[in-house]
């Protein structure tokens, strides 16, 4: 019996490249996707959760294309912060100041032992298909099974008219999700990685953010 040939870790990824704030499926989708705060919803009064939800349903409802909503749970590592406080603490001035930081610090290292401390990161995905990809996806499909695995590429020209057409797409996401109180930003390259990183390496996940870089 003729062994199978093992497959990589990289063929279990879909995703084919990053490039320009996008994200480019193998099958020839794109994607890009917003960071998003949010809501304290129970401090809010009866008639401020109705409007919510209310502009959010219409909200939805204004949209002509699908969107995604990734929640990112991430266990918070809080010894910089332990670090940070035992490094103050030959710098107080009288033994009460450095008794209490010490009480403090033992505290802190108490609680989150017995409490797990988390933050929570909130992702919408906004997909785009560009036309033609879904045969071209058809014909991939019956190139793959007889033994050619070619996937849909684009030109220059191309990516950059779909760019912009999803583009448009984060922009009435984002204006949307604006008037509900929800701020948004887009993720680049770099915060992409990272995050697609993390997905599938869920074990590596640490207690920071992902980082977005300003111009």
């Amino acid at each position: 019996m003729a062994q199978q040939k093992q497959k990589t870790t990289q063929e279990f990824v879909p995703i084919r490249d990053i490039k320009q704030n996008v994200v480019i499926m193998k099958d020839g989708r794109m994607c890009s996707i917003l960071l998003a705060s949010s809501i304290n919803f129970a401090l809010k009064s009866l008639d401020e959760q109705r409007a919510i939800l209310g502009q959010f349903q219409t909200f939805l409802n204004t949209l002509d294309f699908s969107i995604q909503f990734y929640i990112q749970s991430r266990r918070l590592d809080i010894e910089p912060y332990l670090d940070q406080l035992r490094a103050r603490e030959p710098q107080q001035d009288n033994d009460l100041m450095r008794i209490q930081l010490r009480e403090y610090i033992d505290f802190i290292k108490s609680f989150v032992s017995e409490v797990d401390v988390m933050s929570k990161n909130f992702f919408i995905v906004i997909p785009y298909s560009p036309r033609g990809v879904e045969l071209q996806n058809v014909s991939s499909g019956l190139s793959s099974v007889l033994g050619n695995k070619k996937t849909p590429q684009q030109d220059d020209a191309s990516f950059e008219e779909h760019r912009l057409q999803l583009e448009q797409r984060a922009s009435l996401v984002e204006q949307g999700l604006n008037r509900i109180g929800v701020r948004t930003i887009a993720l680049e390259d770099e915060a992409l990685v990272e995050l697609y990183y993390h997905i599938f390496n869920p074990a590596d996940i640490s207690g920071s953010a992902p980082e977005q870089q300003r111009g």
